[in-house]
């Protein structure tokens, strides 16, 4: 599998984010101006989230004259607001919301606060909304544009491990190819029948498209994926179904003791509230 980063200007809030990739792409020494048949692209979130103005200034920070317990506060009251279910902030020792928001399991429901500026004022940036649909059309677009019957689209973000340090990728959102690579059924090597594993084929690209990407100030939230081992693409939008055979419920979650064992609160994007 091969990884190639690429580079971007600098996307500003409502840029058009077809635009921002044919031009990186165009510019791209290595692409030039092609993106190949069966590859995957991957794209971080928040250029998504820049592109649908999914940002919130600031007005409670520190640099303002705030106090860091004001500042705090705008941050968990806004992050309330956009999870489905989360802890209070109290729980943790780092002062950090556990959420449950688009089926993910994350920290303070993906709000970042690193390279998020507006008009030179500091920001919260905000998960993008209507993820699936945002990237199905992207996804039609792109083939179109490229001429190409092949594509795969990941979305990625910045999560971390329980009991281990430091943050990896993962894919929040997928377009183009099977996510789960189903081995029920099959055999290992000593003949003993597979029960359970499926293989995330989304969340393993995502993983090591983030680290090519990079986290900080690298300048580079687009990716391309070529020569991915054991991909199925397809011609098609993720159906309804395959979408919901990569998600499970708590109930079912093999880490249900711990997941049903705190006290949720419905967010604001909570459906049932």
């Amino acid at each position: 599998m091969y990884i190639h980063p690429i580079a971007t200007r600098i996307v500003k809030a409502h840029d058009d984010l077809l635009q921002v990739i044919t031009e990186a792409i165009e510019q791209d020494m290595v692409l030039q101006g092609k993106l190949p048949e069966k590859s995957i692209l991957a794209i971080t979130s928040k250029i998504i989230s820049y592109s649908q103005g999914r940002l919130v200034k600031k007005t409670h920070s520190e640099a303002q004259g705030f106090t860091r317990e004001q500042a705090r506060a705008e941050k968990h009251a806004l992050v309330a607001k956009e999870a489905e279910l989360f802890l209070d902030p109290h729980s943790s020792k780092y002062d950090l919301m556990l959420t449950i928001t688009n089926q993910t399991l994350a920290v303070n429901a993906g709000i970042d606060e690193s390279n998020a500026h507006s008009d030179g004022e500091e920001c919260f940036v905000l998960w993008p909304e209507h993820l699936q649909e945002t990237i199905n059309q992207l996804w039609e677009r792109l083939r179109a544009h490229y001429q190409i019957q092949h594509l795969g689209l990941i979305v990625t973000d910045s999560r971390s491990f329980p009991l281990r340090w430091g943050v990896v990728g993962t894919t929040i959102g997928h377009c183009g190819f099977r996510a789960l690579n189903n081995h029920i059924g099959q055999k290992d090597i000593f003949g003993r029948e597979i029960h359970m594993v499926q293989v995330n084929a989304a969340e393993a690209i995502g993983v090591a498209a983030t680290f090519e990407m990079g986290e900080v100030g690298e300048t580079t939230p687009l990716a391309v994926v070529t020569d991915a081992p054991k991909v199925v693409f397809t011609k098609a939008v993720p159906s309804a179904e395959e979408l919901a055979a990569a998600s499970i419920s708590i109930a079912d979650d093999a880490y249900a003791p711990l997941l049903t064992a705190v006290a949720w609160q419905k967010g604001g994007k909570n459906h049932d509230a």
